[in-house]
């Protein structure tokens, strides 16, 4: 729970935050929830579906969005480095959630 709330305070450093909790941990969420959303509307179960494909995924990308764009903030690397991150990080996490 300590990494968590690092996290979302953006005290981690910023290549731990996009490598292990956006690119891993989004990917691995996201891919997660939809393959049960697919399972559980196959299945005939819608509101499981809704909650199985969004009730965990959102919040996941909400708090990595949060924590990435606080941690670039404190980013004392290259400006670009930092904006770069930002910038994928929530075109990823926003085809992530929509799809």
């Amino acid at each position: 729970m300590e990494k968590l709330n690092a996290l979302w305070r953006g005290q981690l450093d910023l290549d731990e935050v996009f490598w292990t909790w956006v690119i891993f941990g989004g990917l691995l969420i996201n891919v997660t929830s939809s393959v049960l959303f697919l399972a559980f509307i196959t299945l005939d179960i819608p509101v499981a579906a809704l909650v199985a494909g969004y009730g965990y995924s959102v919040p996941y990308n909400i708090l990595v969005v949060t924590g990435l764009w606080r941690s670039a903030g404190r980013y004392h690397g290259p400006r670009y480095h930092a904006d770069l991150a930002r910038a994928v990080t929530l075109v990823l996490m926003g085809v992530l959630t929509i799809t």
